[in-house]
């Protein structure tokens, strides 16, 4: 019998321009697996964590990883799977990815690391498709991988980390609001006008330059979503208004995390961070929509064994 217990970050997708195919993991906050191997042929999964979860393990998404897993490598054991801690789902915090990537970057380790870092995140897609229904990476490759990372492409998966110049902190407020990933895709335009891809062309450029080259008003200026963000901020109260005081606390940028109701601000330092968290904390406030927030940093810290 073998037994481990992992760590998987919460993460942020798309950060603002590059939707599907940008993300960043924040610190501290995530999901904890304790994960055993046996001898048989089978997967359990108990939930311990307190947040509600399908009984059903086939509408788990730990259940795809293991068995991609089992596939790839071609081996077979009995699985148990305890959730110790979970972050809420539908949070825009990567839920699914941070249980997809610690189940993955788990088997691996179990079996000795068989498989490349970018192998393990194809696993973890497994659970991205059966949460929301497509295979993407964003919040997946830096769940396992850590820091802030592209897709440059899906086929075949090219996934690139850049750098993170300094320290970037994260204000993210996630209120009370569900959101499911699937219903946020199926109000996207299936046709983008030629001047919104532009834009958001050159926005994806600037902010990749923006990492690259540590210009950190670079970074910010390109934090802007054409695609996206006009059809889903409807389902964040206020938002215009949120981010309009959230950039006057010299933040530099507010985007809905991933597909939302997340939304999340980034600074250079602390103390602006946490001036920006307090101004969303006082916003849901006044609408009285209860909240979770957090200030955290950017963490190049991906998926993890721990004691």
């Amino acid at each position: 019998m073998k037994r481990i217990r992992v760590f998987a970050p919460a993460s942020i997708a798309n950060l603002g321009c590059g939707f599907d195919i940008m993300g960043l993991a924040l610190d501290e906050v995530g999901d904890i697996l304790e994960i055993t191997l046996s001898e048989g042929d089978g997967l359990t999964i108990k939930n311990e964590s307190g947040v509600p979860l399908p009984d059903d393990i086939e509408q788990n998404v730990i259940t795809p990883v293991v068995r991609k897993f089992m596939e790839m490598t071609g081996n077979k054991a009995q699985v148990d799977v305890v959730i110790q801690k979970k972050i809420y789902p539908g949070s825009g915090i990567g839920s699914s990815s941070a249980s997809s990537a610690a189940a993955a970057v788990g088997m691996n380790a179990l079996y000795g690391e068989p498989l490349s870092e970018e192998d393990v995140v194809i696993c973890a897609m497994e659970g991205e498709n059966l949460a929301s229904g497509g295979y993407h990476a964003d919040n997946a490759a830096p769940a396992v991988m850590g820091g802030i990372v592209l897709i440059r492409g899906y086929e075949p998966l090219d996934i690139i980390k850049l750098p993170v110049p300094g320290d970037f902190y994260c204000s993210v407020i996630h209120p009370k609001l569900v959101v499911s990933t699937k219903e946020a895709r199926s109000i996207l335009p299936k046709k983008v006008p030629l001047h919104d891809a532009i834009t958001q062309w050159g926005n994806v450029g600037g902010l990749v330059a923006g990492l690259c080259s540590g210009n950190i008003g670079l970074v910010g200026r390109s934090m802007r979503d054409t695609i996206a963000e006009p059809y889903r901020k409807d389902f964040i109260p206020g938002f215009d208004e949120l981010r309009e005081k959230v950039l006057a606390t010299g933040a530099l940028a507010m985007n809905i995390a991933g597909s939302g109701p997340s939304v999340f601000s980034l600074a250079s330092r602390n103390d602006i961070a946490k001036k920006a968290g307090q101004v969303m904390n006082r916003h849901f406030d006044a609408l009285g929509i209860p909240y979770e927030s957090y200030v955290v940093k950017v963490s190049n810290k991906g998926t993890r064994l721990i004691a």
